[in-house]
């Protein structure tokens, strides 16, 4: 009956594949929910690995499986539904992991599509921190080169499903995806219900003998020789079970493993792909980033951090008597105690340091700022209701949280100062930046927030006691006190040794500290003030800018004639096309956020006064805006570097204008090439042959030689010469009096010549009489004109 047995899963196995190709996936699915109900788990076994890739993916990104990231009900209602039922935590996927982890049945995963960190470690035959990868590094049955993990099923299947959010990148994905409502992240939100649930414990496996129990993983003897390197910590199922007569009598110690080694692999996968030592050295310019974090990524990673604030902070009161802690407490709980600082503090940290220090500067960090300030308030998800209030006040931050805060010290003041190293450099005109900047001010204002950071930094900055044994207490857990701290401070020196023993842990020793409430930090968001007093002031100028240009497209301004926007400068922008309504909200964020800032800070109400007031007076005595920073030199203008950030992030500019012969300006949009280049000669042509003329007309001092100025010289140029940073030679050019008839070939000046012509047809007057009259009648606007133009710049805008 060997043979038989052997050669059967290959059988089924080929069955599948071919199904794959030949039945629609509905099908499929209820074919494979049907083998696996009926089959042995001998014979499932052959077809897991290959049943894992085909809803995952391959690792090298290859087979995309069931694109899951991309899967929703909004377009694919069916697959949708069938999917999630399908991998479900009580679903037949599950069903299957279940049946194969009774016969603790084995998989190899390659240790080379581990994260960067571990990978690392594993070739140096150095063991990981992470108990996750205790026991089951081997070398390959075939003696390859390559080292592999030996995992259980359950590890097995969630490896998979973890890694397909990095590994399927290159996955086809529509523009109208939206992550948060894909299959993956439905999932990945349920697993979290369910192994980490916030009421209860966690639900028993299925299992298809009645009072049957899925063993934890047994451990096994290492296949290679491992050096231990840190203080890792053992699974908390082991340390419990060791305190536990009887193992039967708790039955929530035989699956706290399912929970603890979720948590572990997500937390592997999603967040442990830099250390200290690569982020260290991926500031230098000439180190290639190994991995670059997605927009998905950074929201499932948020889901990840909310559902742990939920669940640990869904811990229940410790009792009175701390003696009786241990003996009481369940697997699930003591889980919960120390969920947050064991296994994400530290590998969540450096992968928000190496976002705010990597991510570009534009509107996607949303992401993970809105990750980042998740973590900042774990209150957002304590179960306690608010009290009924008349008045809705802003909600203070309880005294309760000041440990949470002490001990994610840097969570707060180090990436705070990232992040106004990050605002200082994007333009806050942009609705979207300003609204950033408005999060995160509004955060850091909630009531007594800012005076629990700084209690934690004043903690942190005590100075050091004279204490023998210090190396020794950074091994001993908090539930240990007793007679060791006796001769101490009984509750500011212990605060003080854990907010410092937290900076170093994630920092080194050598960690300069830079105070968030210090001079240095003080002076960046008073940088930060004087760029949202500029952003507001630009905002503001491109609203009134906006204004002017839509009443200057009236129907009338089609009857004009004279060249208004030929040399006119390019005031444009790309915030013109922001609205009216975004620039409103742009201010609206800013100027809360400036609020908020000085409550944070306590920042001088008459400094900011002065601020604002300075930058009020940007506005020149024409309505326009300051030229950008510049010097004077024998060359012209040149930018200094506070000149150059003033344009990068639109707060000043130069308006852009053509300075050469106004005649030879490149042909608009708005013109006729042929004519242009006809009128151009016909101009020339005249303005040869009548140069000697005009000069003597334009010299009158009577009033033809000012009706004569008034049409034959153009002043436009040397007026507005001084906002652009060109050479002096340029601007002592002069042109002389000349016709010039090029406003002639613009399309508004023929289609409103084309319509005087057609009304006049109306009342019976031809052609020439209309010309006549056209001409008679710009000759009196242009004595007018001429009579209350002395000292006036003609064609200024």
């Amino acid at each position: 009956m060997a043979g038989p047995h052997l050669q059967q899963p290959s059988f089924l196995l080929a069955t599948l594949k071919a199904d794959c190709v030949n039945k629609p996936f509905v099908q499929r699915c209820h074919d494979l929910e049907t083998v696996i109900e009926e089959f042995p788990a001998k014979e499932l076994h052959g077809i897991f690995p290959w049943l894992v890739e085909s809803i995952f993916g391959s690792l090298d990104g290859i087979i995309v499986g069931w694109n899951l990231r991309c899967l929703q009900g909004r377009t694919n209602p069916t697959e949708y539904s069938v999917a999630l039922d399908f991998l479900d935590p009580s679903g037949p996927m599950m069903k299957l992991v279940y049946k194969l982890q009774a016969e603790e049945y084995r998989y190899d995963f390659p240790v080379s599509y581990l994260p960067g960190p571990v990978k690392a470690s594993i070739q140096e035959q150095v063991l990981p921190e992470c108990s996750l990868y205790h026991n089951k590094v081997q070398f390959p049955s075939s003696g390859g080169l390559g080292l592999n993990l030996a995992l259980n099923p359950f590890e097995y299947y969630m490896f998979y499903f973890a890694i397909s959010l990095i590994t399927q990148k290159n996955s086809p994905v529509t523009h109208h995806v939206s992550p948060s409502n894909s299959a993956y992240f439905i999932l990945v939100d349920t697993y979290l219900k369910c192994f980490l649930p916030t009421e209860g414990s966690v639900l028993p496996p299925p299992s298809s003998n009645p009072g049957g129990a899925i063993p934890s993983p047994a451990p096994r003897s290492p296949a290679v020789p491992f050096t231990s390197y840190g203080m890792h910590h053992t699974s908390l199922l082991k340390r419990h079970i060791a305190h536990q007569p009887s193992v039967n009598a708790d039955p929530a110690s035989q699956e706290i493993w399912r929970s603890e080694t979720l948590l572990q692999i997500f937390v592997e996968m999603w967040l442990h792909h830099y250390s200290l030592e690569m982020y260290q050295k991926m500031q230098s310019p000439h180190v290639k980033e190994s991995f670059k974090p997605t927009e998905e990524h950074v929201l499932v990673v948020r889901l990840l951090v909310k559902h742990l604030h939920a669940f640990s902070n869904s811990l229940k009161p410790e009792p009175l008597s701390p003696s009786t802690h241990s003996h009481t407490a369940s697997p699930l709980e003591e889980f919960k105690r120390v969920v947050i600082p064991r296994f994400v503090q530290e590998k969540l940290y450096i992968f928000l340091q190496h976002c705010f220090g990597h991510w570009p500067l534009d509107a996607s960090f949303r992401a993970v700022l809105e990750m980042w300030l998740s973590y900042l308030q774990p209150w957002r998800y304590a179960p306690e209701k608010l009290p009924q209030s008349a008045e809705p006040l802003p909600r203070s931050v309880s005294d309760k949280w000041a440990a949470f805060i002490q001990e994610n010290l840097l969570m707060y003041t180090k990436l705070f100062v990232g992040f106004l190293n990050r605002a200082l450099r994007t333009d806050l005109v942009s609705p979207k930046n300003a609204l950033m900047v408005f999060r995160v001010a509004k955060v850091f204002a909630q009531p007594n927030l800012a005076e629990m950071i700084l209690k934690g930094e004043q903690l942190f900055l005590e100075p050091e006691l004279v204490i023998p044994h210090r190396q020794h207490r950074l091994f001993m857990t908090p539930t240990l006190g007793g007679s060791f701290f006796s001769s101490w401070p009984p509750t500011i020196t212990d605060a003080s040794f854990k907010v410092k023993s937290h900076v170093y842990s994630l920092e080194g020793q050598d960690f300069q500290y830079k105070q968030m409430f210090g001079t240095e930090v003080r002076n960046l968001v008073l940088k930060l003030a004087q760029l949202i007093c500029q952003a507001q002031q630009t905002a503001k100028s491109i609203s009134d800018h906006s204004a002017e240009t839509m009443a200057s497209q009236s129907f009338f301004s089609w009857f004009r004639f004279t060249p208004s926007d030929m040399n006119g400068s390019y005031t444009g922008n790309d915030l013109d096309e922001i609205g009216q309504d975004s620039i409103k909200k742009t201010d609206e964020y800013l100027e809360k956020a400036l609020e908020y800032l000085c409550q944070i800070f306590k920042l001088n109400e008459a400094q900011l006064t002065q601020m604002m007031m300075k930058c009020g007076t940007a506005q020149d005595e024409n309505g326009k805006k300051q030229l950008p920073d510049c010097i004077e030199s024998e060359d012209g203008l040149i930018l200094t570097p506070l000149g150059r950030y003033q344009i990068i992030n639109g707060l000043r500019r130069f308006e852009v204008q053509y300075q050469g012969d106004t005649e030879l300006q490149p042909i608009r949009s708005y013109e006729n090439a042929t004519l242009v280049r006809l009128l151009f000669r016909l101009s020339s042509v005249l303005n040869e042959r009548f140069a000697d003329q005009m000069d003597v007309l334009c010299s009158r001092q009577d009033f033809v030689g000012r009706l004569c100025r008034y049409h034959l010289t153009n002043p436009h140029l040397i007026q507005k010469i001084r906002y652009s940073p060109v050479v002096k030679d340029g601007t002592s050019q002069n042109w002389g009096p000349r016709i010039s008839l090029r406003f002639l070939a613009s399309y508004r000046t023929l289609i409103s010549l084309l319509m005087i012509y057609f009304i006049a047809s109306w009342f019976y007057i031809g052609p020439v009489g209309c010309t006549f009259i056209i001409l008679i009648g710009y000759f009196l606007y242009a004595v007018i004109m001429t009579f209350f133009s002395e000292g006036w710049k003609p064609h200024e805008h």
